[in-house]
Formats: C-alpha cells, structure tokens, sequence
C-alpha cells in the first residue's frame, strides 16, 4: 500500500533568522565546492604534467564530489527561503539513489588510489607497467559499477516498503534512517539488513584502508629519511580525506536504527564541507598541482593582457 505521494522536509532548521544565516553560508560553500573540484578535474585533464595516475584518480575524485554534492544541496539550500519544502516520492528515491551510488563510487575510488600509492612506494620499480592507463581506467569504471550496484540495493530495499502517512521528514534530504521511522510496517529485521549494505561498506572499506597503509608504513623502514618524508607526504593528503569521509560515515550507518540530532550537523559535513575541502587538501599539500595552477592562471592574465 503506497499512498505517500510526497513528503515534507523539515529542512536544517525551522527558525526563521537561523535559516536566513546559513543560506548564503552554504551557498557559499556549495559554489566553492563545484568551482574546487571543477578547477582540479580541469587542470588535471588539460596539464600533460599531471598525467601519473595518481592525478587521473584525484581528477576523478573531483568530478565525483561535485556531483555527489549536488545530489543534496542545492534542495537543502532552496528550502532554506522556500515556503513549501516539499519533494515528491519518485524524487525521494532518486536523490536517495543519488547519494549512495556517488558515495559508494567515492568509496571505491579511494580503495583504487590507496593501491596506487602502495605500488608507487612499496614496488617503484614495477610502477609503470602494474598502474598502467587500461587498469586505471577500469579501477575507474568498476568504482561505477559497484557504486551504481550499492545505490539499486538501496533503492530497491526502500522503494519496496510501504509508506501509508505520516509523510513528514525531520531531516533535509531523504536518507535511510528517516525513510525507516516513516515506513508503515515492522523494521526490525529488514532497517539492520539496509543499514547493513552502507555500514558493512564503510567498516570494509576503512578496513582495507588501513591494513593498506600499515603495510606502506612498513616497507618504509628500508628507505632514506628523506625517501620516507617524500613517501609520507604523498600520503598524508589521501588519509587526511579518508579520515574526513570515513568518520562521518561510520557515524551515520555503523549504529543502530534511530534518529540522533547531531545527524543533520554531520550530513552537511559529509556531503558539503568534505567535498570542499578534498581539492582544497590536495591543492595546498601538493607542489606539482599548485605550480600547473600558477602557470595556467599566468597563461590567462597574458591572454587578457592581449
């Protein structure tokens, strides 16, 4: 029985000067973030300098943070001065899909860049021929595969639920906990196992993170101080944004099946504020990149000149 046509957003906030104060902050930080990870995809893309594969995965990186971003704020920043925040349910599911297929998708590509850097410190002289274009491409394409994969057992668990009133949602977006609490029959068994398929994925995956870099950090008792400090730096900018993705995430799916008020709070950092700082990390950390930028940036003031 589906007789939920749409449902209502609470949104961030229902204080009305409260909500005046973060539209333009968030707004601010939404275009800082598509302007970020536009000028990193870009630069990577245009700059034969930046054609290891460490910057093609960064690229790729950037291209899915910009649109797992606006998979969710730009309706949480309209309903902030929005009279009717409301989203219809084929909506719903779609944004719902949205999120966990580009999550999934980050997910899996931070996987594919920690083995890129595990072959670039632990076998350099192999570096080339193992972390060639064929096999990036398709550690690309598989982070596709199985983020799309993620996303329809989402969909699929949720959709098939039956949602016959209330139809409010204290949240700003449609996620899997809210949807839950609305669902007009015993989730008990079934809210864990859906939970499961997002909590079991992060657990992994950190998992894998991890053992991934305590066995860089091991084959690096044999280098240089100086080959561990460059090895180390070339690291630090990829755990930096595993640790910003991984904590927020472990929050909202490893646990059990409620509502907490500090959810809102941690999905905009999950899904606004993380996606903003990874060029940002990257950018700062990294010599090659800021320096293409330069150029790039000095080649544009010249072009204007003329």
């Amino acid at each position: 029985m589906q007789n939920v046509t749409e449902f209502i957003l609470l949104g961030l906030t229902q204080n009305p000067q409260l909500q005046k104060l973060l539209f333009p902050m968030l707004l601010f930080t939404y275009l800082i973030t598509l302007v970020g990870n536009l000028l990193i995809s870009v630069t990577i893309f245009i700059s034969p300098a930046l054609g290891s594969p460490m910057y093609f995965f960064l690229s790729c990186l950037s291209i899915i943070d910009g649109f797992y971003s606006t998979s969710i704020a730009p309706k949480m920043i309209f309903d902030l001065f929005s009279e009717k925040n409301t989203i219809s349910f084929n909506g719903c599911m779609t944004q719902l899909f949205a999120e966990h297929f580009f999550a999934a998708a980050e997910i899996i590509l931070l996987i594919a860049m920690a083995f890129d850097r595990y072959v670039a410190i632990c076998k350099p002289l192999h570096y080339t021929t193992i972390m060639n274009r064929p096999l990036c491409s398709f550690l690309v394409g598989m982070a596709g595969v199985l983020g799309f994969i993620h996303g329809g057992i989402q969909l699929l668990f949720i959709i098939q639920l039956p949602f016959c009133g209330p139809n409010v949602i204290d949240h700003f977006m449609c996620d899997l906990i809210p949807l839950l609490e609305l669902t007009c029959t015993d989730t008990h068994i079934l809210g864990p196992l859906i939970a499961a398929n997002s909590g079991s994925l992060c657990l992994l995956t950190f998992s894998l993170l991890v053992v991934s870099y305590v066995i860089i950090l091991y084959s690096l008792r044999t280098y240089s101080s100086e080959g561990r400090r460059k090895a180390l730096s070339t690291c630090a900018s990829h755990v930096t944004v595993v640790i910003l993705f991984f904590v927020p995430c472990s929050f909202l799916y490893l646990r059990p099946m409620t509502s907490f008020p500090s959810d809102k709070a941690v999905t905009v950092f999950c899904t606004l504020i993380t996606p903003m700082l990874n060029p940002l990390i990257y950018t700062l950390r990294n010599a090659e990149v800021k320096n293409v930028i330069k150029k790039l940036w000095d080649q544009m003031m010249k072009t204007d000149e003329k």
